[in-house]
């Protein structure tokens, strides 16, 4: 899934130094209730079939639910769905969903309602940007998206509580697919009954919203017909953009806490008393720059590659992430199954991008059209790590790049048709397997390949490596495109995130997945 909030999340904390501390907000405590306070900067939608990044996935995560979840080890698990059969042919899955699972209203969820669900993502009137990615192995799911039809071929009701559903191809992490929001399963009455019905939704998740001011206040409501039990908290209050964290934090407002670079030597300081209450998880993600490979002049691998030698990552996260983050040497981050320590990367070497630019196409660096990078963002504000990183390549190549910036509202909906010759970005894992990074941001045709790279050849390869039913084969197989994709450099990986939170001794069982999204139903206070 996208992620870009995080990008920016640093400058706002610079801008609300200069605000008062916001005062409390309704539903903050409470005498007799459990309530967990936290900051954020809230979500954009709450519709699943529309989210598609980390900070809207946050919520929906927690309102609603689909057939199978994840485990803290990344392995699917039933949901909704009590069990499953697979055909032997791997292409085959029989949902036997379980009873008395029911929506905040009341209302039993069904096996019709997946079916509605999944149709209602794929039809071009949504205008969902995820559907083809995460529901796309079905089969009859290009037809809908196409427009040529409205039901999926490959999805049957066989009863109430008894989905099947057939897919293309035998594919190892299909069922992972279906833990993504995409797949989760809302109600029709709902959804039919206003544009943006989503601000009063009504899931089946743990939790049920009860209150939502835009950048003020979310308050989340334990949900007590939830069929996997009520959560242990009564209440998440959401405080939205409404101060420093980390001064809320100590002053009590908040129970758990961002910490971003201004603030990590105290931090980390190991005879502070917040150095205690510190949580450090490293997070299934890539940051990146990505090349505009269909316009000049990164329509040339020679380019790409010199404008990636000509960045010293170390350098750039030693300065303004002051090390809290680890330098992307892959695409694929550690801790993902088929990690490659051994991939050859593109170093940092000065003279091998001058002989690059020397045998493009190009010739020259004065003979390259203008440069511009897309960002999320406003008011001009450049972040650190980018002003580094364009003025290393105006140090070392002589090339002046400029910065042209979209709302974060607008950006990872709009950047596909908006990107100019680069674009910042950040990629977060769905689930444990290679082809979420390498199939979603690289394959032909793909929704999340904004770099619009295309590669018969490495297409081909992935083709085969969905299909591969032997693991080490496989992730041998993913290897192979991701040098392939790093040696023709349709991005410029430049880290992979890092997540500091900290936590009050009473906060239990707070702990964010590999993805950074906490279950909040399993947290509780031990006071």
């Amino acid at each position: 899934m996208k992620r870009h909030q995080q990008l920016l999340l640093g400058f706002l904390i610079c801008l609300l130094l200069t605000l008062p501390l916001a005062a409390c907000q309704p539903g903050e405590s409470s005498s007799n209730q459990d309530v967990l306070n936290l900051w954020d900067a809230g979500p954009i939608t709450l519709d699943p079939a529309i989210s598609g990044e980390m900070t809207s996935h946050t919520y929906i995560m927690q309102i609603f639910s689909g057939l199978v979840c994840l485990d803290d080890e990344l392995t699917p698990l039933p949901d909704i769905a009590q069990s499953w059969q697979k055909s032997q042919d791997g292409k085959k899955y029989t949902f036997y969903l379980r009873q008395g699972v029911k929506f905040h209203d009341g209302r039993e969820a069904k096996a019709a309602d997946f079916k509605y669900s999944w149709e209602r993502a794929c039809n071009p009137k949504t205008g969902s940007q995820t559907a083809a990615t995460y529901l796309g192995d079905i089969v009859g799911v290009k037809d809908v998206l196409a427009g040529e039809t409205k039901e999926i071929e490959g999805v049957k009701v066989i009863d109430d509580y008894t989905l099947q559903v057939n897919i293309d191809a035998p594919k190892a992490y299909f069922l992972a697919k279906l833990t993504c929001p995409t797949a989760f399963v809302v109600d029709r009455t709902n959804v039919e009954s206003g544009k943006e019905w989503w601000r009063k939704p009504n899931g089946t998740g743990p939790f049920q919203l009860k209150e939502w001011k835009p950048d003020q206040l979310l308050v989340l409501e334990r949900n007590e017909l939830y069929y996997r039990g009520p959560a242990k908290v009564d209440q998440v209050v959401f405080h939205l953009l409404s101060g420093v964290p980390i001064d809320m934090y100590e002053m009590g407002k908040i129970d758990v806490a961002p910490v971003y670079q201004d603030y990590i030597d105290r931090v980390g300081d190991e005879t502070s008393p917040l150095h205690r209450e510190l949580i450090v998880l490293p997070e299934l993600s890539l940051y990146y720059i990505g090349f505009n490979t269909q316009k000049p002049p990164f329509d040339d691998a020679n380019i790409r590659r010199a404008f990636c030698h000509a960045v010293n990552k170390q350098r750039v996260i030693e300065l303004t992430f002051k090390g809290m983050a680890n330098k992307a040497e892959s695409i694929i981050p550690p801790g993902m199954p088929g990690y490659n320590e051994n991939v050859t990367e593109i170093s940092y070497d000065v003279a091998e991008a001058e002989r690059l630019i020397a045998a493009s196409k190009y010739g020259d660096i004065s003979n390259l059209p203008p440069i511009t990078v897309t960002v999320s963002g406003w008011g001009g504000n450049i972040p650190d790590y980018l002003g580094a990183i364009i003025y290393q390549w105006q140090e070392n190549l002589g090339v002046e790049v400029t910065v042209r910036q979209l709302e974060p509202e607008n950006f990872l909906y709009y950047l596909k048709e908006e990107k100019d010759e680069l674009f910042m970005l950040g990629w977060v894992a769905d689930y444990a397997d290679p082809q979420n990074f390498l199939d979603n941001l690289f394959y032909t045709g793909s929704e999340y390949n904004v770099s619009e790279y295309s590669n018969p050849e490495l297409d081909a390869l992935l083709d085969d490596a969905a299909i591969e039913e032997d693991i080490a084969i496989r992730f041998s197989m993913y290897q192979q495109a991701e040098q392939r994709i790093i040696d023709q450099a349709p991005c410029l990986p430049l880290w992979f995130s890092v997540n500091y939170v900290l936590a009050k001794p009473y906060v239990k069982n707070y702990k964010p997945s590999p993805m950074g999204i906490p279950n909040l139903s399993q947290v509780y206070i031990e006071r």
